[in-house]
């Protein structure tokens, strides 16, 4: 998650067939988000649009912790 996405968590999202969905905005506040789905809603009124929280994590391999050299078995 880019730091850009940790700043702005409240997401409004269009979602699509087969479970997926497509995020349209990133907002810091809850109140942003309402604001801008509701003009959304009005400009566009066959589309649907959810707004979500949007906790994803970063991927155990890519934090910024430093990793440990394992030992390689085979020089034992």
């Amino acid at each position: 998650m880019t730091y850009f996405n940790q700043l702005h968590p409240w997401c409004i999202i269009h979602p699509l067939p087969s479970l997926q969905s497509l995020v349209v905005a990133r907002f810091r506040r809850r109140s942003d988000a309402q604001a801008h789905l509701q003009i959304l809603q009005r400009m566009v009124a066959g589309a649907t649009y959810e707004i979500i929280f949007d906790v994803t994590p970063e991927p155990a391999n890519q934090t910024n912790e430093m990793q440990l050299p394992q030992p390689n078995p085979h020089l034992n």
